[in-house]
């Protein structure tokens, strides 16, 4: 793999982590639109640790009460779940991790193979873009995470489940739950990009053999900075616009993304 292409898949990485639009299709894609050979699964695992940090040094904060809330909550003399935050968002992360772990270790074949298919990915991004800007309009958009309770983190959990399909979108599928079930489009936001530590961390040990295997490391190394810095880039620039404006610009990107693997797909 040549070094510039490493860090396309980056940027592509860090971008798509965090913005609803789905950052394992656009891996698929990528290579597939620009002849390159598909660069794996465990190469994207690599590049996932990239937005990892870029999270982890985002929330920085956040994470380090999150760690310290859950490490309380060990303990009877400084437990208070109901009563402190983040001992509470600790736990719910857990359990909203929980169902993606396991549907994605099930899956986990079928993730490698069948699901990297152009036409699978051009139909997902299309009816969760859709999905997507119908959350958003019904969406009452009132509750912050201060009101997230444990059904509320199951069913989120239970989305992030479905985005081991491409094109689907952690992020997106995340937000959508949040968002139906009355989050603002701020706090749907951040309980994803928060939901995201685990989960991607779960992922790379998983993969570490793989990844370890990986003879290029000076792609890897490349492709993993680029993803975190545009994934920082994309945490930040994301919050602030979806601060007064709505989801409807990411729906009809996927569309349009959509309609183009169609066609190159038909013409190939």
């Amino acid at each position: 793999m040549e070094i510039f292409q490493a860090f396309i898949l980056g940027a592509v990485q860090g971008l798509g982590e965090f913005l609803p639009i789905s950052s394992s299709a656009h891996l698929i894609l990528t290579p597939y639109l620009f002849g390159w050979k598909d660069q794996g699964l465990a190469f994207d695992v690599a590049l996932h640790w990239g937005t990892l940090l870029a999270v982890v040094t985002y929330f920085r904060n956040e994470v380090w009460l999150l760690a310290k809330g859950f490490w309380h909550s060990l303990f009877k003399s400084t437990r208070e779940i109901s009563n402190n935050l983040y001992q509470k968002l600790s736990w719910l992360i857990i359990l909203a991790t929980i169902p993606a772990a396991l549907i994605g270790k099930l899956l986990e074949s079928r993730v490698e193979t069948v699901f990297r298919n152009p036409l699978l990915v051009a139909g997902t991004l299309a009816v969760v873009g859709v999905i997507l800007l119908i959350a958003d309009k019904v969406g009452k958009k009132e509750k912050n995470l201060t009101e997230i309770g444990w059904l509320n983190a199951l069913i989120i959990g239970l989305s992030q489940a479905v985005s081991v399909i491409p094109g689907v979108s952690r992020s997106g599928s995340t937000m959508i739950a949040g968002l139906f079930q009355g989050l603002t489009r701020q706090d749907a936001a951040k309980f994803s990009f928060l939901m995201s530590v685990p989960i991607i961390l779960g992922a790379g040990i998983l993969k570490l053999p793989e990844i370890a295997s990986i003879e290029n490391t000076s792609a890897l190394l490349v492709g993993f900075i680029s993803a975190a810095v545009f994934g920082f880039l994309a945490i930040k620039y994301m919050l602030r616009y979806i601060a007064n404006r709505s989801f409807a610009v990411f729906t009809w990107y996927r569309l349009i993304l959509a309609a183009v693997i169609v066609v190159v797909y038909l013409s190939r």
